[in-house]
């Protein structure tokens, strides 16, 4: 068999306890059918093992392998449908693919051992290894208890708690479906996107490590489960149905044998399955991991020359590149993230905007839409119309879904929180904060098992009033009602909170000034154009509301953007927040600096346009506030190529002092470069080792599967 086919199942887990949708693939008889071993894997037959070779003295804990029909089936459940969509495969090539990489991640297993006896022989040894399985029942057991011998008792945990949380996902997922068909409230409420990372664990994270009651699966008859958090609407009788489709998936699969009792959970063949499956995974994470110091060796402590002459040729090859063709400056922006980097543009003006969209209600948008145009106006726009409609325009907190849903996300803000409480007559009803368990402390973490949030204070309290579910009364709901506030009330929110957080001496709000609204609202149709008589251009200037800025006392410095404490990421972070709490254009959140904006003609709506290049002419920092057919814009830049930025057209440096500081751009290059070069070193070592071993230590069996390859024709 030709092992083409890696780019899909590489070394992908054999199962996915989630991911039944109830394949067609069940013969008469699964259970006997399926038990049919279709290869057999031993990298012994390899000539490392050989008398001579490196890994002879450990061919004795080495066990041959073998890959059953079932563990075949169960790969294809996983993931078979979507990798036939995705490539275009018929059942045929998918299963030739399953076979190898089966095959693929046994060899690699295999070789794993072979590698920690060798090159950790004060903790891993062949007795030892036999001592471990001597008493092992079932084959099954031998081989869980065989790699259980190579993992620490942390890792083989860690291994434990994220195939329970598997388990309970997949068990959710189903659950969550049948609490909504019995549940005859209305679900038409859109649930306010959250910031990347929410309920985001810690990847070292597991239920127990900190001393806690540890983390156990729930299916209905458990009176404790430990740290699992049920789903919002759980009851002892959704969770039973929910465990009975569960089982019903994996026994339409022939995954579950005959006769084995189903109230034990963990007691199942199928959960032992997925336990060996979890420490294979786990002990390919361990030799990756292995393999990563190897590489880091080769770009440790050479490695400051390197970088600097490595981001000075990338920059170099950048602005040849974009000054030959401006256009591919846009793609490049538009690809900015943590490990690609835009180093310099053509000219000033190329940066990055957020935009906070204050809409107009329906009714608003309908008065608009309905007129056809302003009278007097040659060129047919609206723009007289549109004036007398902003002044009423009315933004509230988007945030009201947080405090109810399938996870409730907010807390009540205690005295130390630093809660700010905002500029209006509400303060003292404002109470409410978010994500307790993921907002950063004084160094940028939480010392909880979540990650801390990037980009998102998490001071801004809830614009409105909050009535708390009272226990043992109604649906256990927040009732929540925001605050309505037009563009000025807006406006001091917004640098009310900006100043109140920026560090003292290092930024500052420099406020503008905002028109009479007589003036700027009773403007005429003439007033508009740069000609007479409504005709000309359009003067986008006309519709400026509003101008300020955050000055930066020793100038932005783009190095320290990600830095949790800079006043740089300080501004960015409130204005990150502000448009979680207000904007409607809900395409803008969660991008990782905002819309990506060039100096010259662009898809954007002709005020949107001039605003924003009006902002990134001035620099990271601005912001500007004018209208368009959509509402209200608050455009702020949250950085720019130009003067005000220090080093001006190019202002990244890198700088080996920083390399080991989070969120500068010297700790984001060199992570970048690192895992650019161990990804490959890793890369290369897998295949090395697949290539070496996988043709002459695989024995496979075709015709038992061949019925299964087949279905392209039976179907």
């Amino acid at each position: 068999m030709k092992h083409t086919k890696m780019v899909a199942v590489g070394l992908a887990a054999v199962v996915g306890c989630g991911l039944f949708a109830g394949c067609d693939l069940v013969t008469t008889d699964p259970y006997k059918d399926y038990e049919q071993i279709i290869a057999e894997v031993d990298i012994t037959k390899g000539a490392d093992f050989g008398e001579k070779g490196d890994f002879y003295a450990y061919r004795d804990a080495i066990e041959v392998a073998t890959i059953s029909k079932r563990d075949m089936v169960a790969s294809f459940a996983a993931n078979g449908s979507s990798v036939m969509s995705q490539y275009g495969w018929t059942y045929k090539d998918t299963f030739d693919a399953i076979c190898d990489s089966l095959i693929n991640r046994q060899v690699y297993v295999q070789y794993a051992k072979a590698y920690f006896l060798k090159n950790e022989s004060e903790t891993y040894t062949v007795a030892g290894y036999q001592a471990a399985v001597k008493d092992s029942e079932t084959d099954l057991d031998k081989s869980v208890d065989g790699l259980a011998y190579f993992l620490t008792d942390e890792e083989e945990n860690k291994a434990k708690y994220d195939l329970r949380v598997s388990f309970n996902t997949s068990l959710d997922s189903i659950e969550e479906g049948l609490i909504e068909e019995e549940d005859e409230h209305d679900h038409d409420e859109t649930v306010r996107t959250t910031p990347t990372g929410v309920d985001t664990e810690d990847e070292d994270y597991f239920a127990g490590k900190e001393g806690d009651d540890g983390y156990r699966i729930f299916t209905g008859t458990e009176t404790s489960y430990g740290t699992y958090e049920r789903v919002d609407g759980s009851t002892a009788t959704t969770r039973k149905k929910a465990y009975a489709t569960f089982l019903s998936n994996i026994r339409s699969s022939g995954l579950l044998l005959k006769g084995e009792d189903t109230s034990d959970i963990e007691g199942l063949s199928y959960f032992k399955r997925e336990l060996r499956s979890a420490y294979e995974s786990k002990l390919i994470e361990k030799i990756a991991d292995a393999f990563e110091k190897e590489a880091e060796q080769v770009i440790t402590d050479p490695t400051d020359e390197w970088l600097t002459a490595q981001k000075d040729a990338l920059q170099e090859k950048q602005a040849a590149s974009f000054a030959a063709d401006p256009s591919t400056v846009t793609s490049a922006l538009d690809s900015v993230s943590d490990s690609s980097f835009v180093l310099t543009a053509p000219k000033a003006g190329y940066g990055f905007v957020i935009n906070i969209l204050l809409p107009f209600s329906t009714s608003q948008t309908q008065k608009l839409s309905d007129v056809t145009m302003d009278q007097g106006d040659k060129q047919g726009n609206k723009f007289v119309t549109r004036a007398s409609l902003l002044r009423n325009v009315l933004a509230t907190d988007q945030r009201g879904t947080w405090f109810s849903g399938e996870t409730d996300y907010s807390f009540e803000a205690a005295e130390g929180d630093g809660a700010y409480t905002g500029t209006l007559d509400n303060a003292e009803s404002r109470k409410y904060l978010f994500f307790q368990d993921q907002l950063p402390d004084g160094e940028g973490k939480t010392g909880t098992k979540y990650d801390a949030l990037k980009n998102y204070l998490g001071k801004y309290t809830y614009n409105g009033t909050v009535e708390p579910p009272k226990e043992g009364e109604g649906n256990g709901k927040y009732v929540t009602k925001p605050e309505k506030i037009d563009i000025k009330k807006f406006i001091a929110e917004a640098e009310g909170y900006l100043t109140a957080m920026l560090p003292e001496g290092a930024a500052s709000v420099v406020p503008g000034t905002a028109p009479d609204d007589d003036a700027y609202y009773g403007q005429s149709v003439y007033d508009y154009y740069k000609g007479t008589e409504g005709t000309g251009e359009v003067n986008y200037e006309k519709f400026v509301y509003y101008k300020g800025k955050v000055n930066f006392a020793n100038g932005f410095d783009a190095n320290n953007m990600f830095v949790y404490g800079t006043p740089e990421n300080i501004a960015f972070s409130v204005i990150n927040e502000l448009s979680f709490a207000y904007n409607t254009d809900t395409a803008g959140l969660n991008s990782y600096l905002g819309y990506s904006v060039t100096p010259d003609k662009t898809d954007f709506v002709g005020e949107f346009e001039y605003a924003a290049h009006v902002v990134c002419a001035a620099g990271a920092g601005n912001y500007i506030v004018v209208p368009s057919d959509y509402g209200w814009h608050f455009i702020y830049c949250t950085f720019s190529f130009t003067s005000n930025t220090k080093n001006g057209m190019a202002p990244f440096e890198y700088k080996a002092e920083e390399r080991d500081e989070e969120g500068t751009f010297s700790n984001l290059y060199f992570e970048a470069k690192k895992s650019e070069a161990v990804s490959k070193y890793t890369s290369n070592k897998q295949n090395e080792i697949i290539n070496s071993y996988a043709k002459v230590s695989a024995t496979i069996y075709e015709d038992r599967f061949a019925d299964l390859s087949g279905l392209d024709t039976a179907n």
